[in-house]
């Protein structure tokens, strides 16, 4: 993606925050010259590889597992809290509307699961990083003969990130009262994804 070096995040750590903050992502590939995407639940493994490996499944009746059998390159995007910004926001002058954001771009080549218990496995990470919250968790019945069966419509996959590039676009590029008039603004604004939005410019600004 289109980084200016105000924007971009090389920090691994923080990337991999961003990733599991924000693990409903967009798989993208190429079949034929167009374009297909998924949205789906991905989790991470941070240790395996370079960059760390992504694991999630789709289904079968889903055609986009087959466009992994070439070896081409795909891409998971990981979109974190996102805002309006107004000019009205900064120090008079000379400004125009943007929109801050992070957002992450993890590129790799997929790998079909051909082994059951790796299969297994994704599926119970999932329920356990979804389900954990919960009063009662709802724990995964792998050995239950019907969900068993369900397996068989479902395609699981690994991707171990060959590149990973990350974009915090977070008004770096201007003035330190610019900074805080949008920060303050968007606090007021109230809504969860302004405030987030908020504090990740806070704590960016405080980096100095």
């Amino acid at each position: 993606m289109y980084i200016p070096a105000a924007f971009k995040e090389s920090s691994r750590e923080i990337l991999h925050a961003l990733m599991r903050a924000h693990a409903f992502a967009t798989l993208v590939t190429v079949d034929q010259g167009a374009p297909f995407a998924t949205h789906l639940p991905v989790l991470l493994d941070a240790d395996r590889g370079p960059h760390g490996t992504l694991r999630a499944h789709v289904a079968k009746a889903n055609p986009q597992w087959q466009h992994f059998k070439d070896g081409a390159e795909v891409l998971v995007i990981f979109q974190g809290p996102h805002a309006y910004i107004s000019p009205s926001w900064y120090q008079p002058g000379v400004s125009v509307p943007t929109w801050n954001y992070e957002a992450v771009h993890a590129y790799g080549r997929a790998r079909i699961m051909k082994d059951e218990t790796e299969l297994l496995g994704v599926l119970r990470d999932l329920v356990g990083v979804y389900e954990r919250g919960f009063t009662i968790p709802w724990v995964y019945p792998e050995d239950e003969p019907r969900h068993r069966a369900m397996l068989a419509s479902i395609v699981g996959f690994s991707i171990e990130i060959t590149r990973l590039e990350g974009k915090r676009k977070l008004n770096q590029n201007r003035a330190a009262a610019d900074r805080e008039g949008v920060i303050a603004a968007l606090r007021a604004a109230g809504d969860e994804t302004s405030r987030a939005v908020a504090e990740a410019m806070a704590q960016d600004l405080k980096k100095g």
